[in-house]
């Protein structure tokens, strides 16, 4: 048996801000060459407990400790941050809070810059983890300018220079596009194989982990270790559901057609899942199952005519030809590969930038020469990311800021942030400082400061990046009932199951040109569309595909109008 990497025996830890501990008598070994995922949902404890492996908890976040901790045989407390990073290397969600170089060389050197590692000796070995990443090409590009999965690929490059004995990964999809979370997958699971080193994954977004075999998988809820099993097991029991964790959208069909999930099916492995059993039962449902009837055009609420946008004259188009519409009560996903145009669009639509050509319509009315804060008083943004956003210590000031500037009275800002803070699932931390939340957490407090003002439409940037599958519901069933109410929605994203269980229309950006406006399923069974908008097929259609359905496109239409039915969507 291989020794010990990591042990945790009784194991609490308390954050020096908080009344009670986010990690609770956690005892987890993980051995030598292992790669293991850690699941749970937001504000579950797993980024605590990657903090307590790399030691940014205590050593960054203050707090307090009892149990054993063992790294490699040596007591943890024992070891300063440095020592730890001997060992292990770690690979933040939030990629930009990482870097450290103007260039990407420069950032993958900082490691060995630090242990005075001779130049003649470290130029070859940054070349070769940049290689070993696929980003040799990009060595004097700087890291602020690349792309979400470039950017992580030059932080996993920094720890591969170092020869770290752990590479810990907390929320690696967090911030990418399917296909470059596909990639990530990939990478992190050739490195593993090629390096034999020890693997942590911290994610929620199990399907997507499991594009590539994991040994384990420790399922932690409410800072407790709930499950420390197999994939197979896991996928088999009731636990994903129990705890909000969403299984994947291939077992949800296979359980909709009546199928009994076992281990002896291989559940975590699509393309080698045994079907035999079940196919009677999907074709079945299949038959008689339908697709959903095409939606009703809603009168115009924004209209784009025609947009083009350079940074200067003269200057690459950015955007190109953009027209589109939004109807009133509407909620449309905007997609698209990194650099597409997206965020730049919203920009646009809340008045930050100004197109060099074109025409934008408010209920018909032109906004060229309507102001920020006019436009504001109409259309909500929320930022991809909630660093951005944050202005105030506590949770409570900062969700009630925006009413506070408009000068509302106390009781009624009281009323509806504590309203707002029930819905976003953030009212229980309503008195906590922002620090202590999660990344997920924060995103949602973010939400809620737009939500609270009450805009006609409201533009989120990836809403859903961060979040487990109990919030990122709440969240998107308070934004559908909004639109009942003749709220627009319009949401940025490369979620693919935000697109087939909200979306009633979905624009597909490529290279700054409107490529399609379709209905979710249209294009999430269209392969050029796919490929133009870096999303990954659907794993209903892949099912599909491996059930011998004659029109897995088809298949996938249904499944999506079976769903929405049976969530009451």
């Amino acid at each position: 048996m291989r020794e010990p990497m990591i042990e945790f025996i009784d194991f609490t830890f308390q954050y020096r801000a908080q009344a009670e501990p986010t990690l609770r008598n956690i005892t987890l070994t993980i051995r030598e060459g292992e790669k293991v995922l850690i699941l749970g949902p937001s504000g579950s404890g797993k980024s605590t407990l990657a903090h307590c492996i790399n030691g940014l908890a205590p050593h960054f976040y203050p707090g307090t400790m009892q149990g054993t901790a063992k790294l490699k045989g040596r007591d943890m407390s024992s070891l300063s941050l440095y020592e730890r990073s001997t060992y292990i290397g770690t690979v933040l969600q939030d990629p930009d809070g990482q870097f450290v170089g103007m260039t990407v060389a420069e950032d993958i050197a900082f490691k060995l810059e630090n242990e005075n590692v001779p130049q003649h000796e470290m130029v070859p070995r940054v070349a070769e983890a940049a290689r070993g990443v696929g980003m040799e090409h990009l060595l004097s590009a700087s890291p602020h300018a690349l792309s979400g999965g470039q950017k992580q690929r030059t932080t996993l490059a920094g720890i591969l220079v170092s020869e770290a004995d752990v590479l810990l990964f907390d929320e690696p999809l967090a911030n990418l596009d399917p296909q470059a979370g596909k990639q990530a997958i990939e990478l992190i699971d050739r490195i593993h194989r090629e390096t034999g080193r020890t693997i942590l994954i911290v994610e929620h977004r199990l399907e997507d982990v499991l594009h590539r075999h994991v040994d384990r998988i420790v399922v932690m809820a409410e800072g407790r270790i709930i499950a420390d099993t197999t994939p197979d097991d896991l996928l088999c029991s009731n636990i994903l559901r129990e705890t909000g964790i969403r299984e994947p959208l291939y077992l949800t069909a296979l359980r909709y057609a009546g199928c009994a999930i076992t281990p002896a099916m291989k559940p975590s492995d699509l393309p080698n899942l045994e079907l035999s059993t079940c196919l009677p039962s999907l074709r079945a449902w299949y038959d008689v199952s339908s697709a959903a009837a095409a939606a009703a055009e809603r009168p115009a609420v924004l209209e784009l005519q025609n947009i083009d946008f350079r940074y200067e004259p003269g200057g690459p188009s950015i955007l190109n030809q953009v027209s589109l519409r939004v109807g009133q009560g509407e909620l449309v996903s905007v997609v698209g590969h990194n650099g597409a145009g997206k965020s730049t669009l919203s920009k646009l639509i809340c008045g930050f930038l100004k197109p060099s050509a074109g025409r934008m319509l408010y209920k018909g009315e032109d906004l060229a020469n309507a102001t920020i804060k006019e436009r504001a008083g109409r259309i909500g943004f929320v930022l991809q990311s909630p660093n951005h956003m944050i202005s105030k210590t506590l949770l409570y000031e900062e969700v009630a800021l925006g009413l506070n500037l408009r000068g509302m009275p106390d009781t009624e800002i009281k009323e509806r942030v504590h309203e707002t803070l029930r819905i976003c699932g953030l009212y229980p931390f309503r008195s906590w400082p922002i620090s202590a939340l999660s990344y997920g957490q924060k995103k949602r407090v973010t939400i809620a400061s737009i939500l609270v003002l009450q805009p006609e439409v409201i533009i989120l940037d990836e809403p859903t990046a961060g979040q487990d599958y109990r919030h990122y519901n709440e969240m998107m069933e308070f934004l559908l009932s909004l639109t009942v109410n003749g709220v627009s929605i319009i949401v940025i994203t490369h979620d693919m199951h935000l697109m087939m269980e909200y979306a009633q229309r979905t624009i597909v950006l490529s290279e700054g040109e409107v490529l399609a406006d379709r209905a979710p399923a249209d294009v999430l069974t269209d392969i050029r569309l796919i490929e133009a908008a870096s999303l990954k097929e659907t794993s209903i259609y892949t099912l599909a595909q491996r059930a011998g359905i004659e029109q897995p496109e088809e298949f996938v239409r249904r499944f999506i109008a079976y769903d929405r039915r049976e969530r009451n969507v």
